[in-house]
């Protein structure tokens, strides 16, 4: 068996926060080539659309250099299989992560045992980002510009604007 020269990262990117960015970088120098797979996923009714998100990662991603974004919509391990990545990569932030990540990859290797599932650790000021998290905050127009790209900050405040509350309104004029 010859070594693997690429790693196909797959998730919902609902949105790309730092803590994937901070792993798919290093992904980067582990292996010539990084697929980020940008999964449909409409059963976790994401706040992006799926070519939003696509959009947003491949934009946020650019310098990172031998990183490429894709969309799928089918299984992951097919997915892999057609584009000949033998090597899938998947971060843990936390043991909770650990759990699901692990019935994944067993499930996996046993649907496609020539498929491996190697896990990275975002760096130490990353690991408490979280998707879900910085969608939150920014619902409440709080500051998320540490945890996600400039770009995907200006595309949280237009997807998540609000109506102005004008003087009329409150003055019943």
């Amino acid at each position: 068996m010859t070594k693997a020269s690429a790693v196909i990262y797959p998730g919902t990117f609902d949105p790309l926060t730092n803590g994937h960015t901070d792993i798919i970088a290093r992904a980067a120098k582990l292996f010539d080539r990084v697929v980020v797979a940008v999964a449909a996923n409409s059963s976790k009714a994401p706040l992006f659309s799926h070519a939003e998100r696509i959009h947003l990662a491949t934009e946020a991603l650019k310098p990172i250099a031998h990183v490429e974004v894709i969309g799928f919509d089918q299984l992951l391990i097919n997915l892999a299989q057609q584009v000949g990545i033998r090597v899938i990569l998947r971060g843990l932030r936390v043991v909770s992560d650990f759990e699901y990540e692990f019935q994944l990859a067993t499930m996996n290797r046993h649907v496609a045992p020539l498929i491996e599932t190697m896990f990275l650790t975002p760096s130490e000021q990353h690991m408490f980002i979280s998707s879900t998290l910085v969608r939150e905050i920014a619902k409440y127009h709080g500051d998320v510009s540490a945890f996600v790209d400039p770009l995907v900050v200006n595309a949280l405040k237009q997807k998540l604007a609000l109506p102005s509350i004008t003087s009329e309104v409150l003055h019943g004029a």
